[in-house]
């Protein structure tokens, strides 16, 4: 991965308490994964910012590269990589996502 798309995705990181890197945008995702994890973070009473990796193929692949993580979609909270959809949907099941989205960053 180009340090310049490296350097993109940190700032985008770094810049929000809460990220999503998706298929589509919050308002109109385009997968169901996306789609699962949208309505998980709406649940949570989460604000987070969305990306939609469909517009731009290096953050495409580079978000894959970063967090060695295969599968899109990808969040991050607090500047940390927390995981994709089935490990997000079943940390909100067991009632610990409210927990990482509202702890403090450290």
């Amino acid at each position: 991965m180009e340090d310049s798309v490296r350097e993109q995705i940190q700032g985008i990181i770094d810049s929000n308490d809460v990220v999503l890197f998706m298929k589509g945008t919050k308002h109109f995702p385009q997968c169901g994964f996306s789609a699962t994890l949208v309505e998980v973070l709406r649940r949570s009473g989460s604000d987070f910012q969305d990306v939609n990796v469909l517009e731009n193929s290096e953050i495409r692949q580079g978000i894959k590269e970063f967090a060695n993580w295969p599968t899109i979609p990808q969040l991050y909270v607090h500047g940390k990589f927390v995981g994709g959809c089935d490990i997000i949907r079943e940390m909100y099941e067991k009632g610990e996502l409210d927990a990482v989205l509202s702890a403090k960053e450290s």
